[in-house]
């Protein structure tokens, strides 16, 4: 009897569970868009209120930027993106956490020099207080063809 009490209560919570993982991935789908939408407007404002005070960047060849460096290279237009396309995307929840890859390509310019990038993009997460923040992002460059 208990056990069947056990696999009753399991049945009814796993539909509930997978309506929020889902309503989860939608919210973070929306951010992440909203993200790359700040970045092509190049707005520090709008991008900053998604990150986390301690989120940092690991770029292409592993060097650590942190939020307020980040923000400011954009704030004073040392670094400005025209084009942030994402495809490829994918999401997974653990619960308070969400981590999200795509493949990205970007353009933009990098004290006044032009660039073009195609980077595996990883963004994790995690919801404060009920709200998601990015803490970590990380880019890889993507070579294979």
């Amino acid at each position: 009897m208990k056990r069947t009490i056990i696999a009753l209560l399991i049945a009814a919570a796993v539909p509930l569970l997978a309506q929020t993982k889902s309503i989860d991935t939608r919210e973070i789908l929306k951010l992440e868009d909203k993200f790359g939408r700040a970045m092509v407007k190049n707005d520090p404002e709008a991008i900053g209120r998604l990150l986390a005070d301690d989120w940092i960047i690991i770029d292409p060849d592993g060097g650590i930027i942190d939020k307020t460096r980040f923000l400011g290279v954009i704030r004073s237009g040392t670094l400005s993106h025209e084009i942030m396309d994402s495809r490829d995307v994918r999401v997974r929840i653990y619960g308070d956490s969400a981590a999200v890859t795509a493949l990205t390509t970007t353009t933009g310019q990098f004290s006044g020099q032009e660039f073009k990038t195609e980077e595996r993009a990883t963004d994790l997460w995690v919801k404060k207080n009920g709200r998601w923040m990015c803490v970590l992002s990380q880019l890889t460059r993507f070579t294979k063809k």
